[in-house]
């Protein structure tokens, strides 16, 4: 489970980054669970779906895309408290706490627990579509995808990181690369993650530069 330093270590991060953004991101009206329904989708392109062709699950990128909804849905929990950490992260510890395992959609309940991780991507799909974002089933759907919560955390911060180097480099006016030597930024961070110890004191300061150091010049 998510530790209380841990949830407020990220959601301070995401504060930061959205202010990053826009510093009057809380009143911006930015739609974070369409983002994340969207993002919902794209998991399920990338575990595999189609009966009528042959895939391969991208499990990397499958996490990459849990790690981008984490990021929507904190956003959302933020917006919902009107900025106050404290008291998101005190709701998502509750929420974590609760060992609920069903959530009702549409008058229909369902047992996340018993489902498998592309029906509960299409379930988590379906409620960001409703403006709703259940933790419980989330974390269900991390743990479906081989992560555990250090994993996610590790992760996170290493996204959040990334976040804060597109817009150092360009993002917001259009000039930033997004592709280094045929490959995606995403893809060189799960290297820079890799080769790093996430129990680093300057952990996030170690992530910037091995971007840094990759970054086409």
């Amino acid at each position: 489970m998510l530790s209380a330093t841990q949830l407020s270590t990220m959601l301070t991060l995401q504060d930061g980054m959205n202010k990053k953004v826009n510093p009057d991101w809380l009143n911006a009206g930015y739609a974070y669970l369409r983002a994340a329904m969207i993002e919902s989708v794209e998991g399920i392109e990338h575990h595999g779906w189609k009966w009528w062709k042959a895939q391969q699950k991208d499990l990397p990128q499958l996490q990459m895309e849990l790690v981008d909804i984490w990021h929507f849905a904190l956003s959302d929990i933020i917006i919902g408290f009107d900025g106050d950490i404290a008291k998101s992260a005190d709701t998502i510890a509750q929420e974590l706490a609760s060992g609920r395992n069903q959530v009702t959609f549409d008058g229909k309940n369902y047992t996340f627990t018993e489902l498998d991780i592309l029906d509960n991507l299409e379930l988590m799909a379906g409620l960001c579509a409703a403006k709703r974002f259940d933790v419980p089933l989330f974390i269900q759907i991390v743990e479906q995808a081989e992560m555990n919560s250090d994993e996610l955390y590790r992760q996170y911060v290493g996204k959040n990181v990334l976040n804060f180097f597109r817009q150092d480099h360009g993002y917001k006016d259009g000039s930033y690369i997004k592709i280094w030597t045929g490959r995606e930024d995403n893809e060189h961070l799960v290297d820079v993650l890799n080769s790093l110890d996430i129990n680093l004191a300057d952990y996030s300061d170690q992530v910037y530069a091995g971007l840094k150091q990759r970054y086409p010049s």
